[in-house]
């Protein structure tokens, strides 16, 4: 029994010994959130006037100003569960690829603790939310603690101190300090939005810093024990990860000659916009005695004639697969996750001009051609775009063939066909949807189809994303070696 006592009053002695200003301030924090929980729970009279009042004062603020509104609104959106969700299982994924598993099961821990902390406080308090008299947004769920100031401090700082190693010591402070004022305002956007008091964001974040102190410290004590040096945490958990988690490490320039492929892009964009805008002109405005303009009055038609419950249904979700949401989630996934396997940042590079590019001419020919939508019941209602060309199916068409093409020369497994099989299939299937809701004619799909050609074909000419194949470039881990990141992953969770 001596043996045991002595061996548990060991490590906390040096945790105590060697970072007692760090558990001074884990444990304030902690006291803190205990003490404001007490007050929000026993409906303390001084801390519920302060809440209300300052709550209506924020609303008379925020509510006559509709930019604000939205502006506030794309702000918290950051704080939200899709986001740091997205973010930390990304990063989670980046850092098994680059064999940092211990990091990984830190994120983990971490991040699932947070999510589990807040639904139990809020069941447990169970304080109303603010009622005020212009509501600006909503959110399900009681008050107390705000879940978007816990969630954003515990993952943005837990993603922080993973990653502070793989940045140049010059950058490290200014990284804290966007991270703390990232976290600062998205708790403020949650009481200008009226859906937090402001005893609710302080507790998020008060238990925020309690739990990711809790965990950082931890994780600290667990180096210790081992025998590994423990630096301040301005340096990180772990500094000599840092090569193997910096995004791209022997990357010296993205780009050769920055400024003339610059010049060689705004050239050909020009050149793809005047494309786009003759062959949009003419099948919108001089091509109906014609066997496009036959096309273009008949298929819209067709497909109207044969609407059934079904297949609209079908429609409607294939048609969600070409949306902005889809694109841009599969392009925050995709881009980290080729990052992490091969280090490099010129793919990453040609996959958002790629979009940009999409984006860009897409809405700059909309508006020049202005091709009203095919006289057919249009599903999908008034669009504030125009009809040419299909923005659905162009953006799909860019992003998968842009993935396709990186991912097909980078690898000589068979699952490399899937890539090139889906950059087929996913534009048929959003243009066949587009074509059956009424919002576009066939013509607009073939504008899709030159918009991409055009733009892709540029891009990979000036960016040449796959140039790091041709000096020898390996990825960070092998396709065959994916089996091993479970075990990876486990061991690192089980104590030495």
């Amino acid at each position: 029994m001596t043996a045991v006592k002595e061996v548990v009053r060991r490590p906390l002695g040096h945790f105590a010994e060697r970072s007692i200003a760090g558990l001074v301030a884990v444990v304030g924090a902690g006291v803190a959130f205990g003490l404001l929980l007490m007050l929000v729970r026993f409906r303390w009279s001084p801390l519920q006037h302060a809440d209300h009042e300052a709550a209506e004062w924020f609303n008379g603020l925020v509510a006559p100003h509709h930019a604000l509104v939205t502006v506030l609104q794309a702000i918290t959106d950051l704080g939200g569960r899709p986001v740091l969700i997205w973010l930390v299982s990304v990063a989670v994924l980046g850092l098994l690829i680059r064999r940092q598993a211990r990091l990984a099961v830190y994120l983990i821990i971490t991040g699932v603790g947070g999510l589990i902390l807040d639904p139990s406080l809020k069941t447990l308090v169970g304080r109303l939310r603010p009622v005020v008299d212009v509501p600006l947004a909503s959110a399900p769920g009681n008050s107390f603690p705000s879940g978007h100031a816990l969630g954003s401090f515990v993952a943005y700082g837990a993603i922080l101190l993973v990653f502070l190693p793989a940045m140049a010591p010059r950058w490290r402070k200014p990284a804290i300090a966007v991270a703390a004022v990232l976290v600062a305002l998205i708790g403020l956007t949650r009481i200008a939005l009226g859906v937090h008091f402001v005893s609710d964001v302080l507790g998020g974040w008060l238990l925020g810093a309690a739990w990711l102190g809790v965990t950082a410290y931890a994780f600290r004590l667990w180096r210790r024990e081992r025998g590994r040096p423990v630096p301040p945490l301005t340096e990180g958990l772990e500094p000599e990860a840092g090569r193997d988690i910096a995004p791209a490490p022997a990357e010296e320039h993205v780009l050769e000659h920055p400024r003339s492929a610059v010049a060689e892009l705004l050239v050909g964009w020009v050149l793809v916009f005047g494309a786009l805008y003759a062959f949009g002109m003419f099948v919108s405005y001089h091509a109906k005695d014609t066997f496009l303009g036959t096309l273009d009055t008949g298929v819209p038609r067709w497909f109207a004639d044969r609407h059934t419950d079904a297949l609209t249904d079908l429609s409607w979700w294939w048609s969600k697969f070409g949306d902005t949401h889809a694109i841009l989630l599969v392009s925050l996934v995709f881009c980290p996750l080729v990052l992490a396997v091969w280090r490099r940042w010129r793919p990453v590079l040609f996959v958002a001009l790629a979009m940009f590019g999409e984006l860009t001419l897409f809405l700059a020919s909309a508006r020049a051609v202005d091709r009203p939508r095919p006289p057919v019941e249009n599903l999908d209602g008034q669009m504030p775009t125009s009809s040419f060309p299909s923005g659905h199916i162009a953006a799909t068409i860019c992003l998968w063939l842009a993935i396709a093409l990186i991912v097909f020369p980078r690898t000589d497994r068979w699952w490399r066909w899937i890539f090139v099989a889906t950059a087929v299939v996913m534009p048929v299937g959003v243009a066949v949807s587009r074509m059956y809701r009424g919002m576009h004619h066939p013509t607009d799909f073939m504008g899709a189809i030159l918009l991409s050609a055009l733009w892709i074909g540029l891009l990979y000419w000036v960016i040449r994303p796959n140039a790091d194949l041709a000096e020898g470039n390996r990825p960070a881990i092998e396709s065959e070696q994916v089996d091993e990141l479970d075990d990876e992953l486990a061991s690192a969770g089980r104590p030495d």
